[in-house]
């Protein structure tokens, strides 16, 4: 029998693609508190399309199977019971935040709730969720001990290693990104260590404390989310001098150095959402963090940004506002992905609906009843012959660069917005 008996408690886009890949050498048991979720996975259908089906039928267990550890594969379960025979368990859960942008770690304390009620002696909880810099054991191990009556670093241990999962991304994969490691006592870590170099092809990183590796994962994103805030802040800044935005940072990224971003909506569940993570325990230690906060203000109104510019381009054509029918193209945070969570595009909608405008949502990716449960907001299955005054390139998804969105305009007048960059100049009235 394996030493590494694996329990992971989350099945989304980041839990399902690793439980998948440690299965294809050990005894891996996936929980998630989502009936509906388990039953379709048992299926062999991941609906966030990060595993295709014959990949994940190739590693599923029997549904008689008991999780003991006498086979290989993936077991599916929603029944805390099944989670008893594992030996490691690691925490995939999502870390949202409310919406006055502060820290939720009910789904983190509830895993940890799950974990407790099975734990045993010898065990190691491993979290991946991002968290700010002493979560794991400020904040989970007091819910650990509490639960399972086990002192922490004598009868059970943890460790923290993030995710780096890309949605929707098909080449940086799970066992081709480099992982943080990390553990409460030097053995832990190793151990920890060990579990992950075994299936991550591009090594590890064995960080020297839990708060390090933490604290690497959340200024990862953070530092993405400062560095798109400073381009759309040219965006604003060169839309003004008539200047395109994106053959300026073309020029300027023929400097060796400079780096390579683009300006657009930021949303998702990291970029978005992680720096305020830090931004909370800063202001607990008695640091008003500026740089971090001043970046989260200037992308969060990127939507409302770009609703004001369509609807200036739309007076400046003479053409009615308050009645006019605008299609928005995508609704899913990134492209060619179904994941529609903290997408920034919903801003768009909401603020051209204060204009009077009304507006009509395609997106080929979304699960539409997932839009309307989330949002509030219907989509159109199919583009349906309607003609529109405004059209928005919010998506770059791979089904919209071969429309011929002037031929979805109702005159030549309709304006064309390209949120993404992704057209040219000549094809649109504006862009990011």
């Amino acid at each position: 029998m394996s030493k590494f008996r694996i329990a992971i408690i989350g099945l989304g886009y980041v839990g399902l693609p690793l439980a998948v890949e440690f299965a294809k050498k050990y005894t891996v048991t996936g929980f998630d508190i989502k009936q509906k979720r388990v039953e379709a996975l048992r299926k062999g259908n991941d609906e966030t399309l990060e595993i295709s089906n014959d990949e994940l039928k190739s590693v599923l267990c029997a549904d008689e199977f008991t999780a003991s550890g006498a086979n290989l594969g993936l077991f599916l379960t929603t029944d805390v019971r099944d989670l008893a025979s594992a030996n490691y368990y690691i925490v995939t859960v999502p870390t949202p935040t409310d919406k006055n942008n502060r820290p939720v770690l009910i789904p983190l304390i509830k895993a940890s709730e799950t974990i407790g009620r099975v734990l045993k002696q010898g065990d190691i909880v491993v979290y991946e969720s991002t968290v700010y810099p002493g979560a794991t054991e400020e904040d989970c191990v007091p819910v650990l001990e509490k639960v399972s009556g086990l002192t922490f670093n004598k009868e059970f241990f943890v460790g923290y290693s993030p995710e780096r999962i890309n949605p929707g991304d098909k080449e940086h994969t799970v066992t081709k990104i480099k992982k943080i490691t990390s553990g409460s006592t030097p053995e832990a870590a190793a151990k920890v260590d060990a579990l992950y170099r075994s299936i991550i092809v591009a090594g590890t990183h064995l960080a020297s404390s839990i708060r390090v590796a933490e604290a690497a994962k959340v200024i990862e994103n953070s530092q993405r989310d400062i560095n798109i805030a400073f381009v759309n802040e040219l965006s604003m800044i060169f839309n003004r001098m008539g200047i395109d935005t994106h053959e300026v940072l073309e020029a300027a990224g023929t400097k060796w150095n400079f780096l390579p971003f683009s300006p657009g909506l930021v949303g998702g569940h990291c970029i978005g959402i992680d720096p305020y993570y830090l931004a909370q325990k800063a202001q607990e230690y008695g640091y008003h963090p500026e740089i971090i906060l001043a970046g989260r203000r200037l992308n969060d109104n990127m939507g409302k940004y770009v609703a004001s510019e369509v609807v200036k381009l739309m007076i400046h054509k003479e053409l009615k506002i308050k009645g006019a029918k605008v299609l928005m193209l995508g609704i899913t945070f990134k492209e060619n992905c179904p994941d529609i969570r903290n997408t920034r595009a919903v801003d768009i909608v909401e603020e051209l609906k204060q204009y009077g405008l009304e507006v009509e949502i395609h997106d080929p990716w979304a699960n539409l009843e997932e839009v309307m449960h989330e949002y509030g907001l219907k989509c159109l299955p199919k583009l349906n012959g309607n003609y529109y005054e405004a059209i928005i390139l919010t998506v770059a998804h791979d089904q919209f660069q071969s429309l011929n969105l002037r031929k979805l305009g109702s005159s030549s007048s309709t304006v064309v917005y390209d949120v993404k960059g992704i057209l040219t100049q000549d094809e649109v009235d504006g862009r990011l």
